[in-house]
């Protein structure tokens, strides 16, 4: 800037950007797989495959295995090993718990069946857990 008051300032357009923007959504529409206009996602690809579509069943599950592994019944994919921690399972048994607390009245009788399930199961290994005596070293 010079500094004179009445200096008027330049706007460069590149009137062919609109055009370019207009090409890019036309194919954008053009490509499957777009999210529908319903507002439901639908599954993406990661780099190990296809994604399910996020759903109250699929964010319960995954609370449910981190459950599971935190029971030892499964081993963890860190160390490959069954390990038992009973503070983190009971952590995910309680954030099931307020989810299924939280959704009261808003899931499909399917959806209210699993969470049940899922909670039956896991209260009842992790009481089978908290009472075994511990292993002698």
């Amino acid at each position: 800037m010079s500094g004179e008051p009445n200096e008027e300032k330049k706007i460069l357009i590149d009137e062919d950007w609109k055009s370019r923007v207009e090409a890019e959504k036309e194919e954008a529409a053009r490509q499957p797989g777009e999210a529908s206009d319903s507002g439901e996602a639908e599954a993406t690809t990661g780099p190990a495959g296809p994604l399910p579509p996020p759903s109250l069943t699929f964010l319960a599950s995954t609370l449910y295995m981190q459950g599971i592994v935190s029971l030892g019944l499964l081993p963890n994919p860190a160390s490959d090993e069954p390990e038992v921690h009973l503070d983190h399972a009971k952590h995910f048994i309680d954030t099931l718990q307020m989810l299924q607390e939280k959704t009261e009245g808003n899931r499909t009788p399917e959806e209210t069946q699993e969470l049940e399930t899922m909670l039956h199961e896991l209260r009842l290994t992790y009481v089978a857990r908290r009472d075994q005596p511990a292993p002698h070293e």
